[in-house]
């Protein structure tokens, strides 16, 4: 799969990025499937979390195929099927995932591509892994005001085009992750 000789030297970074690829597009399909069961439950403002979410996630994937596609490789994937819950599982189960990533995955990855000077693998791993900070935070609140009515009402979310940050309000004139002008987030509702 890995051909020419730069690609060869970076083998175990475009590993970690296939992954990440595989990983951003499980969450997607996953996070769509949430949404969907959200609105089924009347949770409207949840399911508009997780379309905006999902959106994101989508653009971690895509961010990280250009990386593996100029490193040689070509991005593939395969979608698992997903386990749809109760809204307050999927919650927690995205929070979860999210953590993970954060916590473990994507410092692990960033490591590694470091360690080879690999600067287009680190920035797009940066990015993600800031951007899934703002998604840890936002799925713990929904999860601390899942009773109080808040998830009701859809809500409009912001998503950064270029890196996938989220977020509900504007919270300057450019994206805190990667400087994109506000006018160029989507809104997801």
């Amino acid at each position: 799969m890995l051909t020419s000789p730069r690609s060869i030297e970076n083998e175990a970074t475009v590993r970690n990025l296939f992954a990440a690829f595989e990983g951003e597009l499980n969450a997607h399909a996953k996070y769509q499937a949430f949404a969907i069961k959200a609105d089924a439950e009347g949770l409207h403002g949840a399911a508009s979390l997780f379309r905006a979410v999902a959106r994101a996630e989508e653009i971690h994937a895509n961010n990280h195929a250009r990386v593996i596609r100029h490193l040689g490789g070509e991005a593939t994937a395969t979608i698992q099927p997903v386990k749809v819950r109760s809204t307050l599982e999927n919650l927690n189960e995205a929070r979860a995932g999210e953590r993970y990533e954060i916590d473990s995955m994507y410092p692990e990855f960033l490591r590694e591509a470091r360690g080879h000077n690999n600067t287009d693998a680190v920035l797009s791993l940066e990015r993600a892994m800031d951007a899934e900070k703002t998604h840890a935070r936002l799925f713990s609140e929904a999860i601390a005001v899942l009773e109080s009515g808040w998830l009701i009402a859809a809500r409009a979310y912001h998503v950064c085009a270029a890196c996938g940050y989220t977020s509900e309000t504007p919270e300057a004139d450019r994206c805190p992750v990667c400087n994109l002008g506000w006018e160029k987030f989507e809104a997801i509702r």
